[in-house]
Protein backbone atom coordinates (compact mmCIF):
# COMPACT_ATOMS: atom_id res chain seq x y z
CA UNK A 1 0.00 0.00 0.00
CA UNK A 2 1.64 3.20 -1.50
CA UNK A 3 2.70 5.77 1.63
CA UNK A 4 0.56 9.29 1.24
CA UNK A 5 3.17 12.03 0.19
CA UNK A 6 3.66 14.33 3.03
CA UNK A 7 1.45 17.73 2.72
CA UNK A 8 4.05 20.61 4.65
CA UNK A 9 4.50 22.27 1.46
CA UNK A 10 2.60 24.06 -1.03
CA UNK A 11 2.42 22.61 -4.81
CA UNK A 12 4.05 26.01 -5.50
CA UNK A 13 6.70 25.61 -3.54
CA UNK A 14 6.88 21.90 -4.84
CA UNK A 15 7.14 23.17 -8.49
CA UNK A 16 9.55 26.26 -7.47
CA UNK A 17 12.37 23.63 -6.38
CA UNK A 18 12.09 21.71 -9.71
CA UNK A 19 12.70 25.65 -11.25
CA UNK A 20 15.37 25.52 -9.14
CA UNK A 21 16.62 21.75 -9.98
CA UNK A 22 16.05 22.05 -13.29
CA UNK A 23 18.57 25.81 -13.28
CA UNK A 24 20.81 24.32 -11.49
CA UNK A 25 21.32 20.86 -11.79
CA UNK A 26 24.36 19.59 -13.10
CA UNK A 27 25.82 16.35 -13.18
CA UNK A 28 23.63 13.78 -14.94
CA UNK A 29 20.52 11.55 -14.48
CA UNK A 30 21.97 9.42 -11.30
CA UNK A 31 23.07 13.11 -9.48
CA UNK A 32 20.02 14.38 -10.15
CA UNK A 33 17.77 11.65 -8.81
CA UNK A 34 19.85 11.83 -5.71
CA UNK A 35 19.59 15.65 -5.38
CA UNK A 36 15.71 14.91 -5.56
CA UNK A 37 16.34 11.96 -2.77
CA UNK A 38 18.78 14.80 -0.17
CA UNK A 39 16.55 17.42 -0.87
CA UNK A 40 12.63 15.67 -1.46
CA UNK A 41 12.92 12.86 1.35
CA UNK A 42 15.76 13.55 4.00
CA UNK A 43 15.68 17.17 4.25
CA UNK A 44 12.44 18.35 3.52
CA UNK A 45 10.12 15.51 3.82
CA UNK A 46 7.69 16.62 1.24
CA UNK A 47 7.86 12.66 -0.59
CA UNK A 48 8.03 9.65 1.60
CA UNK A 49 10.73 7.30 1.19
CA UNK A 50 8.62 4.84 -0.46
CA UNK A 51 7.12 7.20 -3.17
CA UNK A 52 10.55 7.54 -3.96
CA UNK A 53 11.96 4.26 -4.60
CA UNK A 54 8.00 3.46 -6.31
CA UNK A 55 9.49 6.72 -8.97
CA UNK A 56 12.96 6.27 -9.37
CA UNK A 57 11.63 2.63 -10.16
CA UNK A 58 9.16 3.09 -12.83
CA UNK A 59 11.94 5.69 -14.34
CA UNK A 60 14.10 2.81 -14.59
CA UNK A 61 11.40 0.28 -15.98
CA UNK A 62 10.04 2.78 -18.24
CA UNK A 63 11.68 4.40 -21.37
CA UNK A 64 12.45 8.16 -21.37
CA UNK A 65 15.19 10.20 -19.77
CA UNK A 66 15.56 9.08 -15.93
CA UNK A 67 15.76 12.47 -14.32
CA UNK A 68 12.91 14.31 -15.91
CA UNK A 69 10.75 11.00 -15.54
CA UNK A 70 10.85 10.64 -12.02
CA UNK A 71 10.47 14.24 -11.60
CA UNK A 72 7.11 13.94 -13.21
CA UNK A 73 6.70 10.90 -11.05
CA UNK A 74 7.19 12.94 -7.87
CA UNK A 75 4.79 15.93 -8.88
CA UNK A 76 1.94 12.78 -10.15
CA UNK A 77 2.37 12.07 -6.30
CA UNK A 78 2.54 15.58 -5.46
CA UNK A 79 -0.93 16.40 -7.09
CA UNK A 80 -1.58 13.71 -9.80
CA UNK A 81 -2.16 15.50 -13.55
CA UNK A 82 -1.37 18.96 -12.67
CA UNK A 83 1.46 18.15 -10.52
CA UNK A 84 3.11 16.33 -13.16
CA UNK A 85 2.58 18.73 -15.62
CA UNK A 86 3.96 21.16 -13.74
CA UNK A 87 6.95 20.06 -12.63
CA UNK A 88 7.60 19.03 -16.23
CA UNK A 89 7.25 22.57 -16.78
CA UNK A 90 9.88 23.68 -14.07
CA UNK A 91 12.12 21.01 -14.65
CA UNK A 92 12.72 20.67 -18.27
CA UNK A 93 12.26 24.80 -19.14
CA UNK A 94 15.25 26.21 -17.87
CA UNK A 95 17.56 24.27 -19.50
CA UNK A 96 15.35 24.84 -23.18
CA UNK A 97 15.60 28.20 -22.84
CA UNK A 98 19.15 28.26 -22.17
CA UNK A 99 19.71 25.55 -25.46
CA UNK A 100 17.65 28.53 -27.08
CA UNK A 101 20.21 31.12 -26.30
CA UNK A 102 22.81 28.92 -27.26
CA UNK A 103 21.06 27.87 -30.57
CA UNK A 104 21.27 30.98 -31.74
CA UNK A 105 24.29 32.18 -30.58
CA UNK A 106 25.71 29.30 -32.62
CA UNK A 107 24.03 30.16 -35.38
CA UNK A 108 24.94 33.73 -35.57
CA UNK A 109 28.85 33.12 -34.67
CA UNK A 110 29.22 29.28 -35.17
CA UNK A 111 31.26 29.93 -38.76
CA UNK A 112 33.43 32.37 -36.98
CA UNK A 113 37.25 31.08 -36.30
CA UNK A 114 36.65 31.44 -32.56
CA UNK A 115 33.15 29.68 -32.27
CA UNK A 116 35.21 26.86 -34.25
CA UNK A 117 38.07 26.85 -32.18
CA UNK A 118 36.10 26.20 -28.82
CA UNK A 119 33.99 23.34 -30.29
CA UNK A 120 37.32 21.98 -31.85
CA UNK A 121 38.33 21.50 -27.62
CA UNK A 122 34.22 20.74 -26.58
CA UNK A 123 34.41 17.93 -29.25
CA UNK A 124 37.21 16.02 -27.46
CA UNK A 125 35.83 16.92 -24.26
CA UNK A 126 32.34 15.43 -24.92
CA UNK A 127 33.90 12.10 -26.33
CA UNK A 128 35.67 11.49 -23.14
CA UNK A 129 32.55 12.44 -21.29
CA UNK A 130 30.52 10.10 -23.07
CA UNK A 131 33.05 7.23 -22.70
CA UNK A 132 32.73 7.62 -19.01
CA UNK A 133 29.20 7.58 -18.83
CA UNK A 134 29.49 4.03 -20.60
CA UNK A 135 31.93 2.79 -17.90
CA UNK A 136 29.75 4.17 -14.95
CA UNK A 137 26.37 2.57 -17.05
CA UNK A 138 28.56 -0.82 -17.36
CA UNK A 139 29.12 -0.74 -13.33
CA UNK A 140 25.38 -0.08 -12.36
CA UNK A 141 23.69 -2.24 -15.02
CA UNK A 142 25.71 -5.10 -16.08
CA UNK A 143 27.20 -6.87 -13.16
CA UNK A 144 28.52 -10.20 -13.41
CA UNK A 145 25.65 -11.20 -15.72
CA UNK A 146 27.67 -12.74 -18.93
CA UNK A 147 24.07 -12.66 -20.90
CA UNK A 148 24.06 -8.76 -20.87
CA UNK A 149 27.83 -8.57 -21.29
CA UNK A 150 26.94 -10.12 -24.64
CA UNK A 151 23.83 -8.07 -25.53
CA UNK A 152 26.18 -5.03 -24.47
CA UNK A 153 28.61 -6.40 -27.03
CA UNK A 154 26.42 -7.14 -29.64
CA UNK A 155 24.42 -4.07 -29.50
CA UNK A 156 27.89 -1.86 -29.19
CA UNK A 157 29.49 -3.83 -32.05
CA UNK A 158 26.13 -3.31 -34.41
CA UNK A 159 26.15 0.32 -33.93
CA UNK A 160 29.90 1.32 -34.55
CA UNK A 161 29.65 -0.59 -37.36
CA UNK A 162 26.57 0.27 -39.31
CA UNK A 163 27.09 3.86 -37.70
CA UNK A 164 23.23 3.76 -36.41
CA UNK A 165 21.08 2.75 -33.71
CA UNK A 166 19.13 -0.05 -34.84
CA UNK A 167 15.39 -0.52 -32.71
CA UNK A 168 15.10 -3.59 -33.40
CA UNK A 169 18.21 -4.86 -32.05
CA UNK A 170 17.11 -2.93 -28.84
CA UNK A 171 13.95 -5.02 -28.93
CA UNK A 172 15.67 -8.34 -29.24
CA UNK A 173 18.12 -7.71 -26.54
CA UNK A 174 15.09 -7.23 -24.43
CA UNK A 175 13.21 -10.28 -26.02
CA UNK A 176 16.07 -12.62 -25.11
CA UNK A 177 16.75 -12.53 -21.44
CA UNK A 178 12.92 -12.31 -20.98
CA UNK A 179 12.23 -15.78 -22.94
CA UNK A 180 15.55 -17.31 -20.90
CA UNK A 181 14.45 -15.96 -17.51
CA UNK A 182 10.55 -16.90 -17.97
CA UNK A 183 9.69 -18.37 -14.63
CA UNK A 184 6.13 -17.14 -14.24
CA UNK A 185 3.10 -16.38 -16.76
CA UNK A 186 3.38 -12.55 -17.36
CA UNK A 187 0.93 -9.96 -17.91
CA UNK A 188 3.67 -8.03 -19.40
CA UNK A 189 2.43 -7.92 -23.05
CA UNK A 190 0.24 -5.23 -22.37
CA UNK A 191 2.73 -3.44 -20.39
CA UNK A 192 5.00 -3.64 -23.05
CA UNK A 193 2.69 -3.41 -26.05
CA UNK A 194 3.44 0.32 -26.70
CA UNK A 195 7.36 -0.40 -27.83
CA UNK A 196 6.87 -2.60 -30.80
CA UNK A 197 4.84 0.37 -32.27
CA UNK A 198 7.85 3.30 -31.50
CA UNK A 199 9.79 2.22 -34.58
CA UNK A 200 7.21 3.21 -36.90
CA UNK A 201 7.66 6.61 -35.68
CA UNK A 202 11.41 6.97 -36.22
CA UNK A 203 11.19 4.70 -39.72
CA UNK A 204 7.98 6.58 -41.29
CA UNK A 205 8.34 9.82 -40.96
CA UNK A 206 10.86 9.72 -44.59
CA UNK A 207 8.08 7.76 -46.12
CA UNK A 208 4.89 8.89 -47.99
CA UNK A 209 3.03 9.87 -45.22
CA UNK A 210 5.50 12.30 -44.09
CA UNK A 211 3.43 15.95 -44.89
CA UNK A 212 5.91 18.40 -43.85
CA UNK A 213 9.25 18.98 -42.30
CA UNK A 214 7.39 20.10 -39.03
CA UNK A 215 5.77 16.71 -38.96
CA UNK A 216 9.03 14.42 -39.42
CA UNK A 217 10.32 16.51 -36.68
CA UNK A 218 7.66 16.01 -33.95
CA UNK A 219 7.18 12.25 -34.88
CA UNK A 220 10.64 11.27 -35.21
CA UNK A 221 11.67 12.78 -32.25
CA UNK A 222 8.53 11.71 -30.48
CA UNK A 223 9.95 8.03 -31.69
CA UNK A 224 13.44 8.73 -30.03
CA UNK A 225 12.20 9.38 -26.80
CA UNK A 226 10.35 5.89 -26.71
CA UNK A 227 14.21 4.59 -27.11
CA UNK A 228 15.87 6.34 -23.97
CA UNK A 229 17.09 3.80 -21.69
CA UNK A 230 19.45 3.55 -18.90
CA UNK A 231 20.45 7.49 -19.86
CA UNK A 232 20.03 9.99 -21.55
CA UNK A 233 22.78 9.55 -24.04
CA UNK A 234 20.82 6.52 -25.22
CA UNK A 235 19.26 8.93 -27.79
CA UNK A 236 22.47 10.10 -28.80
CA UNK A 237 22.98 7.21 -31.32
CA UNK A 238 19.57 7.29 -32.50
CA UNK A 239 19.99 10.79 -33.34
CA UNK A 240 22.85 10.30 -35.33
CA UNK A 241 21.25 7.47 -37.89
CA UNK A 242 18.42 9.54 -38.76
CA UNK A 243 19.65 13.37 -38.02
CA UNK A 244 22.93 12.89 -39.62
CA UNK A 245 22.31 9.78 -41.90
CA UNK A 246 18.75 9.49 -42.61
CA UNK A 247 17.89 12.98 -43.24
CA UNK A 248 20.79 15.37 -43.81
CA UNK A 249 19.11 17.73 -41.13
CA UNK A 250 22.68 18.54 -39.59
CA UNK A 251 26.17 17.65 -40.35
CA UNK A 252 28.60 15.41 -38.25
CA UNK A 253 29.99 18.47 -36.78
CA UNK A 254 27.01 20.22 -36.21
CA UNK A 255 25.80 16.79 -34.30
CA UNK A 256 28.64 16.42 -32.42
CA UNK A 257 28.43 20.25 -31.47
CA UNK A 258 24.86 19.51 -30.46
CA UNK A 259 25.51 17.19 -27.94
CA UNK A 260 28.43 18.99 -26.59
CA UNK A 261 25.53 22.23 -26.03
CA UNK A 262 23.45 19.43 -24.13
CA UNK A 263 26.10 19.26 -21.49
CA UNK A 264 27.18 22.96 -21.12
CA UNK A 265 23.47 22.86 -19.91
CA UNK A 266 21.84 21.73 -16.50
CA UNK A 267 18.71 19.24 -16.80
CA UNK A 268 18.16 16.20 -18.66
CA UNK A 269 21.03 15.63 -22.14
CA UNK A 270 18.34 14.83 -24.25
CA UNK A 271 17.20 18.91 -24.90
CA UNK A 272 19.76 18.18 -27.06
CA UNK A 273 16.63 17.79 -29.51
CA UNK A 274 16.39 21.18 -29.03
CA UNK A 275 19.46 22.35 -30.21
CA UNK A 276 18.86 19.99 -33.50
CA UNK A 277 15.03 21.24 -34.02
CA UNK A 278 16.67 24.78 -33.64
CA UNK A 279 19.12 24.70 -36.68
CA UNK A 280 16.45 22.78 -38.94
CA UNK A 281 13.46 25.32 -38.12
CA UNK A 282 14.29 28.17 -35.79
CA UNK A 283 11.90 27.99 -32.94
CA UNK A 284 9.11 26.13 -33.96
CA UNK A 285 11.39 23.16 -34.50
CA UNK A 286 12.92 23.51 -31.64
CA UNK A 287 9.49 23.31 -29.78
CA UNK A 288 8.29 20.69 -31.77
CA UNK A 289 11.42 18.51 -31.26
CA UNK A 290 11.26 18.98 -27.43
CA UNK A 291 7.49 18.45 -27.51
CA UNK A 292 8.25 15.08 -29.28
CA UNK A 293 10.96 13.90 -26.76
CA UNK A 294 9.11 14.85 -23.81
CA UNK A 295 5.20 14.18 -24.66
CA UNK A 296 5.50 10.32 -24.90
CA UNK A 297 7.36 10.18 -21.41
CA UNK A 298 4.85 12.78 -20.05
CA UNK A 299 1.71 10.47 -21.34
CA UNK A 300 4.00 7.21 -20.35
CA UNK A 301 4.00 8.59 -16.39
CA UNK A 302 0.48 9.95 -16.28
CA UNK A 303 -0.58 6.11 -17.20
CA UNK A 304 1.31 4.38 -15.84
CA UNK A 305 1.65 5.67 -12.25
CA UNK A 306 -1.58 4.25 -10.79
CA UNK A 307 -1.46 0.98 -12.21
CA UNK A 308 2.63 0.81 -11.73
CA UNK A 309 2.60 -1.36 -8.89
CA UNK A 310 1.54 -4.37 -10.62
CA UNK A 311 3.54 -4.46 -13.43
CA UNK A 312 7.10 -3.17 -11.76
CA UNK A 313 6.81 -6.71 -9.20
CA UNK A 314 6.84 -9.08 -12.70
CA UNK A 315 9.90 -10.43 -13.40
CA UNK A 316 9.59 -10.53 -17.18
CA UNK A 317 9.01 -6.64 -17.81
CA UNK A 318 12.39 -6.77 -15.45
CA UNK A 319 13.76 -8.69 -17.82
CA UNK A 320 13.04 -6.90 -20.91
CA UNK A 321 14.36 -3.74 -19.36
CA UNK A 322 17.44 -5.12 -18.31
CA UNK A 323 18.64 -6.46 -21.77
CA UNK A 324 17.20 -3.14 -23.26
CA UNK A 325 19.24 -0.87 -20.56
CA UNK A 326 22.47 -3.61 -21.71
CA UNK A 327 21.66 -3.09 -25.30
CA UNK A 328 21.69 1.27 -24.51
CA UNK A 329 24.81 0.95 -22.85
CA UNK A 330 26.06 -0.45 -25.68
CA UNK A 331 24.95 1.19 -28.10
CA UNK A 332 26.43 4.64 -26.00
CA UNK A 333 29.46 2.85 -26.55
CA UNK A 334 29.57 2.32 -30.27
CA UNK A 335 28.37 6.04 -30.49
CA UNK A 336 31.43 7.08 -29.09
CA UNK A 337 33.61 5.50 -31.21
CA UNK A 338 31.65 7.07 -34.08
CA UNK A 339 31.67 10.33 -32.91
CA UNK A 340 35.35 9.72 -31.69
CA UNK A 341 36.29 9.36 -35.07
CA UNK A 342 34.88 12.55 -36.12
CA UNK A 343 36.02 14.18 -33.05
CA UNK A 344 39.70 13.25 -32.42
CA UNK A 345 41.09 14.78 -35.62
CA UNK A 346 44.70 14.82 -34.90
CA UNK A 347 47.24 14.50 -31.55
CA UNK A 348 45.74 17.92 -29.72
CA UNK A 349 42.19 16.38 -30.10
CA UNK A 350 43.61 13.40 -28.67
CA UNK A 351 45.28 14.90 -26.09
CA UNK A 352 42.22 16.85 -24.78
CA UNK A 353 40.20 13.84 -24.42
CA UNK A 354 42.36 11.83 -22.39
CA UNK A 355 42.84 14.94 -20.26
CA UNK A 356 39.20 15.27 -19.64
CA UNK A 357 38.99 11.71 -19.17
CA UNK A 358 41.58 11.53 -16.49
CA UNK A 359 39.98 14.34 -14.27
CA UNK A 360 36.80 12.95 -14.88
CA UNK A 361 38.25 9.30 -12.83
CA UNK A 362 40.07 11.77 -10.39
CA UNK A 363 38.73 10.94 -7.02
CA UNK A 364 38.14 14.70 -6.58
CA UNK A 365 35.50 15.94 -9.08
CA UNK A 366 35.15 18.45 -11.11
CA UNK A 367 32.09 19.39 -12.69
CA UNK A 368 31.50 18.26 -16.08
CA UNK A 369 30.68 21.73 -17.79
CA UNK A 370 33.86 23.25 -16.24
CA UNK A 371 35.90 20.57 -18.01
CA UNK A 372 33.87 20.91 -21.45
CA UNK A 373 34.78 24.81 -21.17
CA UNK A 374 38.33 24.24 -20.09
CA UNK A 375 38.56 22.25 -23.22
CA UNK A 376 36.67 25.41 -25.40
CA UNK A 377 39.43 27.73 -23.79
CA UNK A 378 41.94 25.20 -25.21
CA UNK A 379 40.50 24.82 -28.34
CA UNK A 380 40.48 28.35 -28.53
CA UNK A 381 43.94 28.81 -27.98
CA UNK A 382 45.38 26.39 -30.55
CA UNK A 383 42.81 27.95 -33.02
CA UNK A 384 44.83 31.32 -32.45
CA UNK A 385 47.89 29.51 -32.78
CA UNK A 386 48.10 26.74 -35.31
CA UNK A 387 46.29 25.51 -38.55
CA UNK A 388 45.41 22.15 -36.18
CA UNK A 389 41.96 23.64 -35.52
CA UNK A 390 41.41 24.76 -38.85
Amino acid sequence: MKTAAPTSCSLWQFVLYFLKLGTLGFGGPIALAGHMHQDLVEQRGWISAQDYREGLALAQLAPGPLAAQLAMYLGWVRDRGLGATLVALAFIGPSFLMVLVLSEFYVRFGGLPWMQGLFYGIGAAVIAIIARSVLKLVRMTLGRDRLLWTLFAASGVVTAWTESEIIWVFLLCGLVPMLLRRRQPAPATRALAFLPAAPGLATGVGGPLAVGLLWKILAYFAGAGLFVFGSGLAIVPFLYGGVVQQFHWLTERQFIDAVAVSMITPGPVVITVAFIGYLVAGLVGATLAAIGVFLPVYLVVVLAAPHFNRVAKNKQVKAFVDGVTAAATGAISGAAVILGRRSLLDLPTILIALATLALLLAPKKIPEPVLILAAGLVGLVLQGVGPAAG
